[in-house]
């Protein structure tokens, strides 16, 4: 079974006041910002080995340049990491999770060339600089990167810089562990597009697909060859327009992500934004167009499918009182709002949610007239728990870390029905290994609480 050739654990996170809720669903503030403690989250949050969240603000902190931040299930929020510029500053994309439960990130500008910084981060808050972007001759490299990094098996990063390269329209990027550095292609601000903010997911071949500002989807290989895969419209075109974040690929095979502008003119001057799928061939279909109430307008992040099935997502404006919304769509179009933010100053969810092992949402919202604001929220819409492992796949006799909820006492671990030898090493951490005669399937383990199920498929190597 083919697997993305990833080797991280990104779980895909909550809300402050709320207006208005589906029945059967509760909505939790964990944590607030001060400006001291940071402002203005607009990262996705990441769930670490010993089950916190951790993540990034873009501003606020010790400098005000941002942080890094860890907060526990129970809403304890711990600065780990303050930004002074040398080091990077706005680091806006939030982070991803490698093997060792080591976290990896990019910061928008500071640096060497005050362009932007890619970074490593342990849980203790200890911060190694692994790139400053924009060091090279006319920048040819890139500059201030927006988007998150994603980590291959090789343990390179792979990722995108909204600005320089050969026309100054942006770059797509490697950076390995000890800096060293590849530019795989530039954007042209052509029919390739420019500028993109959404960062790149992994395809099931090796190669990479994300969008740019500029209106494409595109495909890239390790390699550097370039292929758009479909255009969006201008700002007033129904299939959508000004694509600010980057795709999920869902259990269909097929992509899908959100654009901030174009869809329904009626509502809004632009458009309210719109939720599209693509084909790996590159076949465009619009599944929905937002109206500002219920819906929510101007979805800026990335989406997530849940366990169930769906795929969840926020709308940074919009809904019954203009502080943005949750939503949840099916992969045939149906759109159901979840909740609705009042607008205050700890209103408007810019950042993707993640599902964590518990089986909620967590996310977080940054109000853009407010320097000083932002809140961490959890979501219970009802789904129960799971496991997931790091990394997806793997050959026989890899090690192979399962991340859960309550994991102590644990039983039996089985990777698609054979059993394996594994240790409990907290309630949050199982490691193993992957057992002769494993084939791809999900990972069941056991615990005194019931069974838990992995969320996806363990992908057995050769």
């Amino acid at each position: 079974m083919k697997r993305p050739l990833i080797d991280l654990c990104v779980l895909p996170a909550i809300g402050v006041a709320m207006v208005m809720a589906s029945p059967g669903q509760t909505l939790t503030t964990l944590a607030t910002f001060n400006g001291a403690n940071g402002a203005r989250p607009y990262g996705a949050l990441v769930q670490g080995l010993d089950g916190s969240l951790y993540g990034t603000t873009g501003l606020g902190g010790l400098h005000n340049m941002g942080t890094v931040f860890k907060v526990t299930p129970t809403g304890a929020l711990t600065t780990l990491y303050n930004f002074q510029g040398s080091d990077g500053e706005f680091p806006y994309a939030g982070l991803i999770m490698g093997p060792s439960g080591e976290f990896y990130g990019t910061t928008e500008l500071g640096g060497a060339a005050n362009r932007g910084t890619a970074f490593r981060v342990t849980p203790g808050g200890t911060l190694t600089t692994l790139y400053n972007f924009c060091i090279q001759p006319l920048c040819a490299d890139g500059g201030n990167p927006y988007s998150p990094v994603v980590r291959a098996a090789d343990g390179s990063l792979y990722g995108t810089a909204d600005t320089g390269g050969a026309y100054n329209a942006g770059t797509v990027f490697a950076v390995n562990s000890d800096g060293t550095f590849t530019t795989l292609t530039s954007f042209t601000n052509g029919a390739g597009g420019a500028f993109p903010l959404g960062g790149l997911i992994p395809g099931y071949g090796g190669e990479y697909y994300g969008t740019t500002s500029g209106n494409t989807i595109f495909k890239i290989t390790t390699g550097g060859i370039l292929t758009t895969l479909a255009a969006l419209g201008g700002s007033t075109y129904p299939d959508g327009a000004d694509s600010k974040a980057g795709l999920v690929l869902a259990s269909d095979g097929n992509f899908y992500g959100t654009t901030s502008a174009g869809g329904n003119v009626i509502y809004c001057a632009y458009g309210c934004g719109t939720i599209f799928k693509v084909t790996p061939q590159g076949a465009l279909t619009t599944l929905y167009s937002f109206s500002p109430s219920p819906d929510g307008d101007t979805p800026y992040a990335p989406l997530i499918q849940a366990t169930d099935g769906n795929l969840y997502g926020t709308a940074v404006n919009g809904g019954v009182s203009s502080g943005g919304t949750i939503f949840s769509i099916s992969l045939d179009g149906q759109l159901t709002p979840l909740y609705s933010f009042a607008l205050t100053s700890n209103s408007h969810p810019y950042g993707a949610l993640v599902q964590a092992t518990d089986g909620n949402f967590y996310g977080v919202t940054s109000d853009y007239l407010t320097r000083t604001a932002g809140s961490i929220f959890r979501l219970s819409v009802g789904l129960g728990p799971f496991v997931t492992t790091l990394p997806a796949y793997g050959k026989v006799g890899a090690t192979v870390k399962i991340l859960g909820t309550h994991l102590t006492g644990a039983t039996s671990v089985a990777f698609a029905g054979t059993p394996a030898a594994f240790t409990v090493v907290s309630d949050t951490l199982i490691t193993t290994t992957v057992p002769v005669g494993a084939g791809s399937g999900k990972v069941h383990v056991t615990t005194p609480g019931g069974s838990l199920l992995s969320n996806v498929p363990f992908g057995v190597t050769h």
